[in-house]
């Protein structure tokens, strides 16, 4: 526990709210600590003097990270979903580490897909790192690649980016940072809604930066802050952060653990039978690689873990703030065998459906089909509970590249029905209710439509089992600006119309709240009610860039 005690202690200097210890485990010397409600230190305070302002105030904002600019222009394959930004895993203690690493972001592709890559630490101190644009396995497909990253200790990230520019190499993590006390790397999910203001202090007093990633900010914050040791560093930078952050950091002798306040996007703990420790954005990843789940890293907690005796100790980063979780990992993101926010996904799908189908039954119906792959334990629960039979109505190609690269619109056209194609035998004749998981532009919904009548659909019924998305997230989704959401344009009739059903219906906010009962205000449901946690800050002019500018 001497490790605990010192992590403890070297907090104070920065104002760091102390931990309560919790119950720990029989094994190791693992620590479990609970954050308290304790004041909020100076560093806290500072930070919540910004001004926030209403979004009307942001139109750069319409994305969620206007200043990545590396996606595609109109959302690469054409699928109509928001898309996670990314995903995070690290391990310790285990001198296959890198192995694992690569094993764990394979199960996290569905959070990234654009770029991948892993930072490790060998025996000698020394942090090396390989990245690449692609997918984990282009990027690793070479075996000597991943023989480079030697070491017991590993951290990784896979991404997606958003809308602009083609996608960058310079943005792929994780970021590896030299300072003056040594090497430092760095996986982000999430996003930082005052990065612009951040970015303009430090640009004012000398900080040059490479990427245009909110990312690369932390580390100018922790390589800047007179705080020591570095778990007092990363604290302090953190403190001055705003909005959503899991992140993971990694040294020649340590391996970090940390999540924003209001614990907007998952990030687990986990160990395997050797004793390692894992942390990953969702329990998927632990089980490939026979890790056993011990808990969430709790809102405005980080976890140290010492990979010199394998120690593991907790600080807080600020007093609680009110949990919001992001009810779009249940609804659409995460792998369906994970348990995110301590709910299993697949049965939150599956009670989704069933109280669709309570809301908006579809009397006249006579098989229900779902949208693969997410809205397959949705529709699951509308079968189950209107008693209509299940049938898998559509099946997704999954190797048909991106369709936006066609030459005419009539091939793109084609290139849709090689990636949905419609089960005539289950299709033909019969009244189809179709069950997704969300309806963001309304783009792949009409062209659902269109596939399931010319398949000879006689009645094509809509069911969404979420609410209508109405804005665009802050928080490390990638969702498209207010206009191009169909449903912030349209009424329901409106959209009904637009993607040409017989019928549409959304599950309400209301009964989505039920689902979760007494948890229902401790998520992050922005998208559906505009009800945003954190709101971006006005940066502060910065004359010298102006005068720059202007000369």
């Amino acid at each position: 526990m001497a490790a605990a005690a010192a992590a403890a202690t070297a907090t104070a200097s920065s104002g760091l709210i102390r931990c309560a210890t919790g119950g720990a485990p029989a094994h190791g010397h693992h620590q479990v600590f609970r954050c308290s409600a304790a004041k909020p230190s100076p560093l806290a305070l500072r930070h919540r003097a910004g001004r926030p302002a209403p979004l009307q105030a942001f139109p750069e904002y319409d994305r969620v990270t206007p200043f990545d600019y590396d996606g595609e222009v109109d959302g690469g394959d054409g699928d109509d979903h928001p898309r996670e930004e990314c995903g995070v895993f690290g391990v310790v203690g285990d001198p296959d580490a890198t192995s694992l690493c690569y094993l764990g972001l394979q199960k996290l592709q569905h959070r990234g897909e654009e770029g991948a890559g892993i930072a490790a630490a060998g025996d000698d101190g020394t942090i090396k790192l390989e990245r690449g644009l692609g997918l984990v396995g282009d990027v690793f497909g070479d075996p000597a690649r991943l023989g480079k990253l030697p070491g017991q200790a590993a951290i990784g990230h896979v991404r997606y980016s958003t809308a602009g520019a083609a996608a960058s190499l310079r943005n792929v993590q994780p970021f590896l940072a030299g300072y003056r006390f040594g090497q430092l790397a760095v996986a982000h999910n999430g996003n930082l809604v005052n990065y612009q203001a951040l970015r303009n202090k430090l640009e004012a007093q000398g900080s040059i930066f490479s990427t245009s990633s909110d990312t690369e900010v932390i580390l100018h914050l922790i390589a800047t802050s007179l705080s020591r040791p570095l778990l007092a560093r990363i604290c302090d930078a953190c403190e001055r952060l705003a909005g959503a952050y899991s992140l993971l950091f990694l040294t020649a002798d340590k391996l970090l653990a940390v999540r924003d306040p209001f614990g907007f996007r998952p990030l687990v703990m986990g160990r395997r039978a050797n004793g390692a420790i894992v942390f990953a954005s969702e329990t998927c990843a632990l089980d490939l690689i026979d890790a056993t789940y011990e808990r969430e890293v709790e809102p405005g907690e980080v976890v140290v873990v010492d990979r010199r005796d394998m120690s593991v100790s907790s600080a807080c980063l600020v007093p609680h703030r009110p949990r919001k979780s992001c009810v779009f990992e249940h609804i659409y993101f995460a792998l369906p065998n994970s348990v995110v926010f301590g709910h299993a996904v697949h049965e939150r799908r599956n009670a989704y459906g069933r109280a669709l189908a309570e809301e908006s039954p579809a009397p006249t119906a006579d098989v229900v089909i779902p949208v693969p792959d997410s809205g397959f334990y949705a529709a699951l629960g509308f079968s189950q509970t209107s008693g209509l039979e299940f049938q898998q109505g559509l099946i997704r190609w999954h190797y048909s590249g991106r369709s936006f690269i066609q030459p005419s619109q009539a091939i793109r056209d084609l290139a849709v029905k090689l990636k949905l194609a419609p089960v005539h035998g289950v299709i033909r004749g019969k009244s189809v209710v179709v069950v997704d998981d969300s309806l963001v532009r309304g783009t792949t919904s009409s062209k659902i439509v269109r596939l399931l009548r010319d398949a000879g659909a006689r009645e094509v019924h809509m069911r969404i089992a979420s609410p209508p998305v109405i804005g665009s997230c802050l928080y490390g989704i990638d969702t498209p600006s207010e206009g191009e959401l169909i449903s912030n344009r349209m009424d329901l009739e409106g959209v009904r119309r637009a993607i040409g059903c017989d019928s549409l219906a959304f599950l309400s906010l209301d009964k989505l709240h039920t689902i979760y009962g007494d948890e229902a205000h401790e998520l992050c449901d922005a998208c559906f009610s505009r009800n945003y946690p954190v709101l971006p800050t006005v940066p502060e002019p910065v004359p010298e860039l102006v005068s720059a500018f202007e000369d």
